[in-house]
């Protein structure tokens, strides 16, 4: 199978109750990795163009849920299920969802 062109890399973390970074899991980010990669099943995309993938904490809690999207090497924080279709057409078009690419400044946060 030939590599794709982006890999989504969707924070799954899980922390104990009351963790005070808190973490992805209590925010609906299996929902949200699960609507994804269904999302761009159906729009074709998911064989060649883009492949979402769970992953352990990327280390920006303060904006989670958050997905890495690899090779562009940049973070979308704050995801919800809402933002979706705009995610995946942005995947389609080769273009991002400027309003959730996570800043400098949210990035110095974690």
């Amino acid at each position: 199978m030939p590599q794709r062109e982006r890999y989504l890399l969707v924070c799954t973390n899980r922390r104990e109750a009351g963790h005070e970074k808190g973490c992805c899991a209590d925010k609906s980010s299996e929902a949200i990795r699960l609507a994804l990669k269904e999302q761009l099943a159906a729009r074709g995309l998911a064989k060649l163009n883009a492949r979402t993938c769970a992953s352990s904490c990327l280390d920006q809690c303060s904006s989670g849920v958050c997905i890495l999207v690899e090779p562009d090497h940049f973070f979308y924080g704050r995801v919800t299920l809402a933002d979706l279709p705009e995610i995946v057409e942005a995947i389609a078009t080769g273009q991002r969802v400027e309003r959730l690419v996570l800043t400098a400044d949210d990035l110095a946060r974690g």
